[in-house]
């Protein structure tokens, strides 16, 4: 079975990182398994804290960092290319839900959070849009909800793309 899969998407500085935190808070509220994948658009993130043993290994010329401890895991790789998001998602497993930020080239599910005070322009295609969250009103076919609506978008996450209800 296919882990179901929905990205946030809109314009930087919209709120897609605020939904995307707020939507975790209520799924873990309704007791759902959660994966969250977040894009990040520039080269060379850094996970690591600078002087630690894992980012030392990294420093020296490690192609793969792996932290693991009791309570959690962490590994991070060198990459030649940039993995499409199915190829990320393959490796999730254990979860009843995938929430993603970004990826708005994806295709996939997306909700689609605009700001008024930021831009009132869209970027999402209709055919990946299912839902918007705005506080401006838009004619677009789909449900729209309320920046602050968590609960219902919850909902109609639930409804449309997850098994379990």
């Amino acid at each position: 079975m296919d882990i179901p899969l929905v990205t946030i998407i809109g314009k930087s500085g919209c709120g897609k990182t605020t939904m995307l935190e707020k939507l975790v808070a209520e799924f873990k509220s309704r007791n759902y398994k959660l994966a969250t994948i977040k894009h990040h658009s520039h080269r060379g993130f850094d996970i690591d804290k600078i002087g630690k043993d894992s980012w030392r290994f990294a420093q020296a010329g490690s192609d793969h960092v792996v932290i693991a401890s009791p309570d959690k895991i962490a590994s991070y790789r060198k990459i030649d290319y940039e993995l499409s998001l199915d190829e990320i998602s393959a490796n999730i497993s254990d979860v009843e839900l995938i929430l993603v930020e970004g990826y708005k080239q994806a295709g996939k599910p997306a909700l689609e959070v605009a700001r008024s005070a930021n831009s009132r322009e869209l970027i999402g295609s209709d055919e990946q849009r299912f839902a918007v969250a705005a506080d401006f009103p838009l004619n677009l076919g789909v449900p729209q909800f309320d920046l602050n609506d968590v609960r219902g978008i919850a909902d109609l996450i639930e409804k449309q793309f997850m098994e379990r209800m």
